[in-house]
């Protein structure tokens, strides 16, 4: 892989400098499971946790892949619906959107699909990766990750909207690094694109 990596420059520039982490900002209806997920990366372990009155902020280090080693600043801000207008404030400049969904709540994939497609469209936001985590695979009636992608609307953002969906359970951890890792190739595709439109004709 090495040799390889040598060859193709563009890719190596397209990697962060070391200018510190990836800025992660983490969304999704109220009970998603956002602060499980936060706190398994972190600790590998499950933790307790209370409803989110503001937001959790945590520096995570990919596990896996490309990602391996490199730092995200992942910011888990509450999702009640009195603090959905504040998803604006921490989502400017983000490097890429996580959006936590329950897999299992059908009755509230509607109020998802209708906060995740605000979010994305927002004009600050537009072309920003998005990593929808389908968790709570592990229970009974959840929706797989191709009828997610359909009820949320994903192909309906746009040509230039790169998004992936990513099978998780926060209780266990299943999926989280896989997640993380295909958000992060998603970041380098888009600062590919960005560069190349930048270059002069």
């Amino acid at each position: 892989m090495g040799a390889s990596m040598g060859k193709n420059n563009s890719f190596l520039e397209s990697l962060p400098s070391g200018h510190g982490p990836l800025h992660i900002v983490m969304l999704g209806l109220d009970s998603a499971g956002k602060t499980t997920a936060l706190y398994r990366l972190k600790f590998d372990q499950y933790m307790n946790t209370v409803p989110t009155i503001g937001f959790n902020c945590e520096k995570i280090k990919g596990a896996t892949g490309k990602s391996k080693g490199v730092q995200f600043l992942i910011w888990d801000v509450g999702g009640q619906e009195k603090l959905r207008p504040l998803w604006k404030s921490y989502t400017r400049c983000t490097d890429g959107i996580v959006f936590v969904l329950d897999s299992v709540d059908s009755e509230r994939m509607e109020e998802a699909k209708m906060e995740l497609v605000r979010t994305a469209k927002s004009p600050e936001n537009v072309g920003v990766p998005v990593l929808v985590l389908a968790n709570k695979q592990d229970l009974p009636g959840a929706k797989d990750t191709k009828e997610i992608e359909s009820s949320l609307g994903l192909n309906d953002l746009g040509s230039n909207q790169l998004f992936h969906v990513q099978s998780t359970c926060a209780v266990t951890g299943e999926g989280l690094d896989e997640g993380l890792d295909a958000l992060y190739d998603m970041i380098l595709k888009r600062r590919k694109c960005l560069k190349a439109k930048r270059k002069p004709k």
